[in-house]
């Protein structure tokens, strides 16, 4: 059954953002919240967004051309022309759909629509999932009425800016957050300990060679209660499954899992990458984490990701250059040899989650439509550090960019 907007009326909202499921993940999340609530969505991203698995039906995607600014500035003028012609369509777009908001979620593809939203004064809202706010959303900040964040603390973000500032979380697919009502799989000195390993949506190499030896240097005990659901890249795959039959731990190998959140369910130690999907979802179910960050994300977000789970002792953070077979089974060992340890990392991780993310998203968004904000946590300097807590305040709705051209 269809959920009536709050308002009482049905509104129409255009999403942008990058092709990747970084940026499309929580934009979907946000469009069900949306759709649920009586209003129609519309979806702006580039060819591989708009082809994208898990891409809601009633989402219409529309593909503009963005272009790349990268270190090349021969490629720049490239670059501009392209953005323009984006926000000419952007433009058009608008014209017909007739938004009461424009909710950029990052990547080059989210910036023809947030500067046609300026051109057309309609109100604008960007989600950063990282704890590090991304080169768009860096360069649209001080044009948009509201940030939302995944993070308390993000970093690149200019302290001008801090009144605007709103604390969502980063929403999770609906499948996922269903599993915050379970508990963590029963694990004790007698029972199997289930890990699963993943590098992101390509795999990761060094998960390929380091995991498996890594896990061969547990102690005899540990080491036969193992059972491994690990993602390779396809090259990769006979030679992992090579190295788990050498070591005789049972593994299920990949090159993807359509049933990831059913693996995650199960598991009681996620070994991966940090994204920021991977941190959401991690602590919407509540499992510890060894994380090791991409070296090469930009502005090393990965690694800023892990900060505040691995503080909350939810995680371990392992860099690169020292993920080592050693130094993985030290840090196994750590939070396995005991089984409490483990629960205990569990529930540290499910602290750190935002399962009411797409809700609260939701709530700002209609708030730049006129519609009252009701819980969505406020984290600019007017913000008591109080708003932190998991009992969120009401907020006064603030006015919208609409409004201001009005007066």
């Amino acid at each position: 059954m269809t959920q009536q907007p709050r308002s009482g009326a049905s509104r129409h909202y255009v999403l942008a953002a990058g092709g990747t499921g970084g940026h499309l993940i929580p934009a979907f999340a946000l469009a069900a919240e949306l759709h649920a609530r009586g209003h129609h969505v519309a979806l702006i991203t580039d060819e591989r967004g708009a082809n994208i698995p898990g891409k809601p039906d009633y989402l219409t995607a529309h593909v503009l051309p963005a272009g790349r600014f990268g270190k090349n500035p021969l490629g720049w003028p490239a670059g501009v022309r392209a953005v323009l012609e984006g926000r000419r369509m952007a433009l058009r777009l608008f014209e017909a759909f007739e938004p009461s908001a424009i909710v950029g979620f990052g990547g080059y593809p989210a910036l023809p629509a947030l500067l046609a939203a300026t051109s057309a004064k309609l109100p604008s809202v960007v989600h950063e999932q990282n704890a590090v706010l991304g080169r768009v959303n860096r360069l649209l900040s001080g044009r948009v009425d509201a940030i939302a964040t995944s993070y308390d603390k993000v970093d690149r973000l200019h302290p001008k800016h801090a009144a605007k500032v709103h604390l969502t979380g980063n929403p999770v697919r609906a499948e996922v957050l269903a599993l915050r009502e379970q508990d963590f799989p029963a694990f004790t000195e007698e029972s199997l300990l289930r890990i699963l390993v993943t590098g992101g949506s390509q795999g990761a190499r060094v998960l390929s060679e380091v995991v498996p030896d890594g896990l061969a240097m547990l102690p005899p005990a540990l080491r036969q209660r193992l059972q491994v659901t690990q993602q390779c890249r396809a090259e990769d795959l006979e030679a992992v499954r090579k190295r788990y039959a050498e070591h005789d731990i049972p593994a299920e190998l990949g090159t993807y899992f359509e049933d990831m959140h059913e693996r995650l369910a199960d598991a009681h130690l996620f070994i991966g990458r940090a994204g920021a999907s991977t941190i959401a979802e991690l602590t919407a179910v509540g499992r510890p984490a060894i994380l090791v960050p991409l070296p090469i994300a930009t502005d090393d977000h990965q690694a800023v990701n892990t900060r505040e789970m691995v503080k909350a002792g939810g995680a371990r953070m392992i860099r690169q250059e020292a993920f080592q077979p050693k130094e993985l089974a030290k840090q196994i060992q750590a939070m396995a040899m005991n089984p409490s340890s483990l629960a205990n990392a569990a529930h540290c991780a499910f602290n750190c989650g935002r399962p009411d993310a797409a809700k609260d998203l939701a709530d700002l968004v209609e708030s730049m439509s006129g519609i009252d904000l009701m819980d969505v946590i406020r984290v600019g300097e007017a913000a008591p550090r109080a708003a932190q807590a998991s009992t969120r305040p009401q907020t006064a709705p603030r006015e919208t960019a609409k409004e201001r051209a009005d007066t």
